[in-house]
């Protein structure tokens, strides 16, 4: 497959929005430095970014697979 830097940058992403998606570690954590209030509304920003990085994954294994044919 190559090195494609897209797909290590989309597979890096996707990973760190699986980590943030951890929500009971992130409350105390946001908790403890203030951002408490901010916990409600992690699911409504954690999720498209997933979905974004997961897609651009898709799409560059997608377009790097065909470059090889």
């Amino acid at each position: 497959m190559g090195r494609d830097r897209w797909f290590v940058l989309s597979m890096i992403g996707a990973a760190l929005a699986c980590l943030a998606c951890l929500t009971p570690i992130a409350m105390p954590a946001l908790g403890a430095i203030g951002l408490g209030a901010w916990t409600g509304h992690l699911d409504l920003v954690l999720f498209p970014i997933l979905v974004g990085f997961g897609g651009l994954a898709l799409y560059r294994y997608w377009i790097t697979g065909r470059r090889t044919r």
